[in-house]
C-alpha cells in the first residue's frame, strides 16, 4: 500500500515546494521589483547583484514551475537548490544562527535539502519527466530481451 501512495506524496511535495518557491520568486519580481531585489543583493554582498537578483528569480519562479508539473527535475532540483545554498552564504549565517526564528539557515537548508530530493526522485505522479521517460522506455521495450544464461 505504502508504494502505491509514494507517487502521490511526491506529487504533493513537489506541487507545495514548488508553489512555496513562486511564491518567493513573485514576490521579489512584483511586490519589490528587480531593481529593488537588486539593491537588497547588493547590500548583502552578494556579487554581481543584477545578474544575481535575475539568475535567483529565474530560479524560483521557471524552477517553481518545473516542479509543479514535474519537467526537467534534476536541472530544477539543482537550479533550486544552489540558490538556497547561496542564501545559506549570503544572507543567512550572519549570525551563526540555525533556527529561522533567530535569522539563522535553518529554512534555506531545508529547501536546498528538498529541491535535490525531489529533483532526483522521479517525481511521482503526473510528472512530465515520468510521463516522457515511460514513452521513451516503452520503445525500448518493443526491442527483445537478452537471452538470459543458464549457467
Amino acid at each position: 500500500m505504502i508504494t502505491r501512495l509514494q507517487p502521490i506524496g511526491l506529487l504533493i511535495g513537489r506541487v507545495v515546494l514548488g508553489v512555496v518557491f513562486i511564491a518567493h520568486g513573485w514576490q521579489k519580481f512584483n511586490a519589490k521589483g528587480m531593481e529593488a531585489t537588486a539593491q537588497g543583493f547588493e547590500g548583502l554582498g552578494i556579487p554581481a547583484p543584477t545578474l544575481s537578483a535575475y539568475f535567483t528569480v529565474g530560479a524560483e519562479i521557471i524552477g517553481g514551475s518545473l516542479l509543479i508539473v514535474g519537467a526537467l527535475l534534476p536541472l530544477a532540483g539543482l537550479w533550486l537548490a544552489s540558490v538556497m545554498l547561496g542564501a545559506m552564504y549570503f544572507v543567512h549565517p550572519l549570525n551563526g544562527a540555525f533556527f529561522s526564528q533567530e535569522g539563522g539557515y535553518e529554512y534555506v537548508l531545508l529547501l536546498a535539502a528538498l529541491s535535490i530530493a525531489i529533483g532526483f526522485s522521479g517525481g511521482g505522479a503526473l510528472a512530465v519527466d515520468k510521463l516522457w521517460l515511460n514513452k521513451v522506455g516503452d520503445k525500448k521495450s518493443d526491442e527483445p530481451a537478452p537471452a538470459e544464461s543458464m549457467a
